[in-house]
């Protein structure tokens, strides 16, 4: 299925999580902010939140830096 990914298109499997497209993007334990249609999605739920055919997600991961 399709949806945006930080403006873009993207295809992810059908039922896929946040989770699962965190892994794929290789993200995983990463500190990211993960945005699910203009709503903050809570690291506690992203292996719960399902992602859904035309979904806008917004992806963005903190950069250390000095």
């Amino acid at each position: 299925m399709r949806i945006q990914l930080n403006g873009e298109p993207f295809e992810v499997s059908d039922g896929a999580t946040i989770t699962d497209l965190l892994e794929r993007l290789e993200l995983a334990g990463r500190r990211v902010a993960v945005e699910l249609n203009l709503d903050i999605v809570p690291r506690s739920q992203h292996p719960a939140t399902p992602l859904k055919e035309g979904d806008r997600v917004e992806v963005v991961h903190a950069i250390g830096g000095g």
